[in-house]
């Protein structure tokens, strides 16, 4: 019988939807706290097969990532795929040098080249991210030079080291959603609209989720940018534009609990699916 090691930081309702799937399919879960965790190659001992990273924290999970691949242990997803998708602006490159259709973007670090880098980019609007981040937290639209000078200037002096890294996204007018594509091994099983009035869509944020049909350009791109990052468990925002459709961001430790409802598919299911087949081979 195949285990499962389940790294995390809290127990949300996504890894409940885990646990009932790993259930219902006679699959024997190990939670593992990584915040109670010591973990010392010399003494840890381990009882499981493979392991599936649903650490909140990234960097707890990063390190307990990589101290189980130093115990030849398999991690879903891998530290590769992790250090990729972790970083807006390392993800954008990934994308960008694979041909994979992504906004338009600069890094830089102080206001100067920031202000030549929009003019590179066409001009406001514009939006400033941290290259690391999740649901959808400090993003900043800036319409003109007046704003992008007050912003920079709060990130630098009161930011993190990582705030003072300015990664700087051309501006995608969205009719009022985005896609977001579930895909796992390079297939999408299924993909929602998130519906807001709101530049920014997440469903942290407010964001309504309706289930959207998977075309076959949904498909094809979504199979391109897995492989680009490296693959495994993903799931892709994507912009609709007129150009086309354009992937965004790509996330390696997804949330999905209010997906599965609309979509109608096992999210939870697949992933432990997936679990078990790389298991399997190992």
């Amino acid at each position: 019988m195949v285990t499962i090691g389940l790294l995390h930081t809290t127990i949300r309702g996504d890894e409940k939807l885990i646990l009932e799937a790993a259930k219902q399919r006679n699959v024997k879960i190990r939670l593992i706290d990584v915040r109670k965790e010591i973990f010392n190659r010399n003494s840890y001992r381990t009882d499981y097969n493979i392991v599936l990273n649903r650490c909140v924290s990234t960097i707890k999970g990063n390190h307990a990532t990589h101290f189980f691949e130093s115990l030849d242990l398999t991690v879903i997803n891998n530290s590769k795929v992790s250090a990729v998708c972790e970083d807006k602006f390392v993800t954008s490159l990934a994308l960008q040098k694979a041909g994979v259709p992504t906004p338009e973007f600069a890094m830089v670090f102080n206001a100067n080249q920031a202000h030549q880098a929009i003019n590179q980019l066409g001009g406001f609007p514009v939006v400033i991210k941290p290259p690391l981040g999740s649901w959808g937290r400090l993003l900043a639209k800036i319409n003109d030079f007046d704003s992008l000078e007050a912003i920079l200037e709060h990130k630098d002096v009161l930011g993190s080291p990582h705030q003072k890294s300015f990664y700087i996204q051309k501006y995608i007018k969205k009719p009022g959603r985005d896609i977001r594509a579930f895909v796992i091994e390079g297939k999408t099983i299924c993909t929602i609209y998130r519906h807001s009035p709101h530049w920014i869509t997440n469903t942290a944020r407010g964001g309504v989720a309706t289930n959207c049909p998977i075309s076959k350009e949904i498909s094809n791109l979504s199979k391109k940018a897995s492989a680009a990052v490296g693959g495994g468990i993903l799931s892709m925002d994507i912009f609709e534009t007129d150009s086309g459709l354009q992937i965004n961001e790509i996330n390696h430790t997804t949330e999905f609990k209010n997906s599965e409802k609309p979509t109608g598919v096992s999210i939870s299911g697949a992933i432990v699916d997936y679990c078990l087949k790389v298991a399997k081979k190992i």
